[in-house]
């Protein structure tokens, strides 16, 4: 699919780390960007620096999504383009001690559920609704009208201890990318899934910088934390590429994470 002044397109978590360093870089090809979000306030900074629009999402709720999708399509006219970087992390033991008294405690399930409600469901929910708004459109070049992209993790493939919730839920999401092509095969749109690793996101950037220097030095090659706008390229690669589909590309410098 070619990217230009005509192509519409959505990003989740777009207001920061992955998601806004995405959106940046369909903008600066010419898309006209929508950035789904929960963060009114920085949303709202990276829409106007890219001429693109804020909508403020809860990607846990379907009528935060089909809200955010109305205006954007309002906005922009159906978008061609989706990608999913909405996601939140986690740390805990599925059952731990406390120190103090040696009582056992199991993994909260509500806490659990949030990171499979957002991570998972979410990521679901916008592809739902996406791909049925896409239908409206004209078959392109190839017979093509749309392109999904969804973001999972090495913790997909190589969970570590406290990642339970976390790795659960990319690796569902890793694993409905070839049945959702599938389905989606005769509707000209292609979905393909990003397995980044350790990347500069604020996340990260709020860890102490030892930490961050032990993080980057278990990168194989290159020796650092991988930047957004790395992924952000691979995003573009993806959508731009018309033969690639229900394809995962592991982005991680060939980390392989140990188990904690």
């Amino acid at each position: 699919m070619n990217i230009n002044q005509n192509s519409a397109a959505v990003v989740t978590g777009g207001a920061s780390g992955l998601g806004e360093a995405t959106a940046r870089r369909l903008a600066a090809a010419g898309a006209k960007v929508a950035l789904f979000d929960v963060n009114e306030e920085r949303g709202a900074i990276v829409a106007q620096a890219i001429g693109g629009i804020y909508c403020r999402t809860d990607v846990t709720s379907d009528d935060s999504v089909a809200e955010a999708f109305a205006k954007a399509r309002a906005a922009h006219g159906q978008e061609q383009i989706l990608v999913n970087c909405a996601g939140i992390a986690t740390v805990r033991k599925t059952v731990g001690r406390k120190r103090e008294t040696g009582d056992v405690q199991h993994y909260p399930l509500a806490e659990f559920e949030r990171v499979i409600a957002i991570n998972l469901v979410g990521t679901f929910r916008c592809i739902a609704q996406s791909s049925a708004g896409m239908l409206s459109l004209e078959l392109g070049e190839d017979g093509e009208r749309g392109v999904i992209i969804n973001t999972a993790s090495v913790a997909a493939q190589d969970g570590q201890m406290g990642q339970v919730a976390y790795t659960a839920s990319k690796a569902a999401v890793l694993g409905m990318a070839l049945p959702i092509a599938r389905d989606l095969m005769g509707e000209g749109i292609r979905v393909n899934t990003i397995v980044p690793g350790i990347f500069e996101t604020p996340m990260m950037a709020s860890l102490p910088e030892a930490a961050r220097v032990s993080l980057a030095a278990s990168v194989p090659f290159p020796k650092r934390l991988g930047r957004p706008e790395e992924f952000a390229e691979m995003a573009y690669v993806m959508i731009t590429s018309g033969y690639l589909n229900a394809e995962a590309v592991r982005l991680d410098g060939a980390i392989r994470m140990g188990p904690r």
